[in-house]
């Protein structure tokens, strides 16, 4: 317990993940609305990052503020943020052909993203609701004929109030499948994510943690690039996924909500 008050009080900011940690589905998860609130009032900085990407920024400030949580824009990052960011940084003026739901697409376009429909430069693939066989089959053809290949985020599955359902990463592993390319995924647990937070909040990553209910990308995202990994039981991972994982988390907690008494 000591050990990780300890902990707690070194952060400056908590990069919280938002399904399975803060909410799951429409309502927020027990203790969450306490930890942040108290986390705010002894001056800690709040950012929300999701890797789901099939909703804008915009949207999640809405549906916050909906539950109950005051949030704005710059709250928010997703690993559409990421993307759109890399993609200007490493690859600008590319033609990208994005497998992507409305939002993710009208958050590329507003980045500056050239979006195609034939002969792009680049696929890339996100966690797209409207996916349509025709456009899994024509993001293969591309491949095959020698575009890269990039992912939002790696998450296979997204928890739901009811089952997980098939996420990015389940997308890119059918077009691996049939491709034999795999892709070069961002968001969480990828460094070009520790980067963007440290850009946009002006902290060194040694005081920043990333709380969330996975271990190979919440937690695996601070470990893996010189920042902090907190783990949170409200989600994905279960006593004997965490047993057996290779991710070690710094600290690990109940829920959000037995953070708040060691801030």
């Amino acid at each position: 317990m000591e050990q990780n008050a300890a902990l707690l009080q070194k952060i400056r900011l908590f990069v919280l993940d938002l399904d399975g940690t803060v909410s799951l589905g429409d309502r927020l998860l027990p203790g969450a609305v306490e930890m942040i609130a108290r986390a705010r009032a002894l001056g800690r900085r709040i950012l929300f990052f999701t890797n789901n990407t099939s909703r804008s920024p915009l949207e999640y400030v809405e549906r916050l503020n909906r539950m109950g949580l005051a949030v704005t824009r710059a709250d928010i990052l997703t690993a559409g943020d990421v993307t759109v960011h890399y993609l200007r940084q490493h690859h600008p003026g590319a033609r990208v052909f994005l497998l992507g739901v409305p939002a993710l697409r009208e958050s590329f376009a507003a980045g500056g993203i050239r979006l195609v429909e034939e002969d792009p430069d680049l696929v890339v693939a996100g966690f797209d609701k409207t996916l349509t066989y025709e456009r899994l089959e024509k993001a293969c053809i591309f491949l095959r004929r020698g575009a890269g290949f990039l992912a939002t985020h790696p998450d296979i599955n997204c928890p739901t109030e009811a089952e997980p359902i098939p996420d990015c990463g389940a997308i890119c592993a059918a077009i691996t499948v049939s491709t034999g390319r795999t892709p070069r995924c961002l968001g969480k647990p990828a460094a070009e994510t520790v980067e963007l937070v440290e850009a946009v909040s002006g902290l060194r990553r040694e005081s920043i943690a990333f709380v969330g209910d996975r271990l190979y990308t919440d937690v695996a995202c601070g470990t893996r690039n010189g920042a902090l990994g907190i783990l949170v039981m409200t989600g994905e991972t279960t006593p004997d996924m965490l047993a057996e994982s290779s991710f070690s988390p710094d600290a690990v907690f109940p829920s959000l909500g037995a953070m708040a008494p060691l801030l």
